[in-house]
């Protein structure tokens, strides 16, 4: 028996076909959809890096613009951006010291960091190269030639007391403030003769530094300020000065200003930081008809920050405060002076104590 012929096949429409094509292109771009687009239809977008959750007894809210560095991902370091430490230094007892205690804190921030070490002499010292060859540091040792002829650091002052507003206090440095911008306009002027892109900060080699600081400054995008914690001379009470912030956004100043001549920015040597473009760059300045930008060393003691600042911003608006609120001391400011103006070459002692005293004369004074 025959088998019953097969009906005829009828023809795919071209709309038909066209149709189950797209359905099966798009079906199989969905996994990369859902990845990289949060393509879910049964959960919420997640919230930004940058976000917690405050849970309410209504319901959970997102709160943005919190700065917790634990929780954010490691940025790779050829993202990071480079921090420019500037840090005057001169020949004295305590600079060992200081730079070795500066060193070790900067060793322990994120690369790419330049530590600019400036010599008070027209030349290098032998002693601070020795010291940066080992401190483990990314550095360049720059020296500053005063502009006019003053004591060297090694010349024994008069240690005799000077009166100032009716007070006895110990004589001041020579050359302090005026020798310090000069250091600092020498590091400047490298920085922008070799066009170095990146945050610069004036650290000095007396002060201490958290590693907070140091990862903050890098999230500074023209200038940013904070307070900055000072201990007095008489070392009984602790002075805060510095910015006052509603977020980031500076709205006033701590001070501790009472003399009849106001400043206009109350911020220490070692509270604020700045992008270097803004050396070159007029567009990246409060005040574009500025084109050199650096330190005045005829500036009055006390005035020596403000009219630095006032050539990179206009007011408190160019400003912003670090971290956001400005609630947070992250470098102290120290009165620490040298009690003894000796200076010893290489840190060494060239021969033995004069007077030495045997041991039995000793023995039989202890019995």
């Amino acid at each position: 028996m025959a088998a019953p012929p097969c009906p005829p096949r009828r023809p795919i429409s071209a709309p038909c076909f066209l149709l189950c094509f797209l359905l099966g292109f798009v079906a199989g771009l969905f996994p990369f959809a859902h990845r990289h687009l949060h393509l879910d239809l049964h959960l919420p977008l997640p919230p930004p890096s940058n976000a917690i959750l405050a849970t309410d007894d209504d319901e959970p809210s997102v709160v943005v613009d919190v700065d917790i560095p634990a929780l954010l991902p490691p940025i790779p370091p050829q993202q990071r951006r480079l921090l420019l430490v500037v840090t005057p230094t001169r020949a004295r007892p305590m600079q060992a010291y200081y730079l070795r205690r500066l060193a070790h804190t900067l060793r322990l921030a994120p690369s790419p960091l330049l530590w600019l070490v400036v010599d008070h002499s027209a030349a290098a010292t032998r002693d601070t190269a020795e010291l940066l060859r080992g401190c483990g540091v990314m550095y360049r040792h720059l020296s500053s030639a005063p502009s006019s002829p003053a004591v060297p650091d090694d010349t024994p002052q008069d240690p005799r007391p000077w009166r100032r507003g009716g007070r006895r206090q110990e004589r001041p440095p020579v050359d302090a403030d005026g020798g310090r911008a000069r250091q600092r306009n020498a590091a400047l002027d490298h920085i922008e003769h070799h066009r170095l892109h990146g945050i610069v900060y004036f650290a000095d080699e007396e002060n201490v530094y958290s590693l907070d600081l140091l990862h903050h400054l890098r999230d500074i995008r023209n200038f940013g300020t904070w307070p900055v914690a000072t201990l007095s001379p008489g070392k009984s009470k602790t002075i805060l000065e510095g910015p006052v912030c509603n977020g980031s956004r500076v709205v006033g100043w701590h001070t501790r200003d009472r003399s009849k001549i106001r400043r206009r920015f109350h911020v220490h040597m070692s509270g604020f930081a700045f992008n270097s473009t803004m050396l070159w760059d007029a567009k990246n300045r409060g005040h574009q008809s500025w084109n050199y930008i650096r330190q005045l060393d005829t500036a009055k003691e006390g005035f020596q920050e403000t009219t630095f600042i006032e050539q990179l911003v206009e007011d408190e608006t160019h400003m912003e405060g670090v971290p956001p609120g400005c609630s947070k001391i992250m470098n102290f400011h120290l009165h620490l002076e040298d009690k003894d103006d000796m200076h010893l070459n290489g840190w060494k002692t060239a021969q033995n104590l004069d007077v030495i005293i045997p041991l039995e004369k000793e023995a039989k004074h202890m019995i």
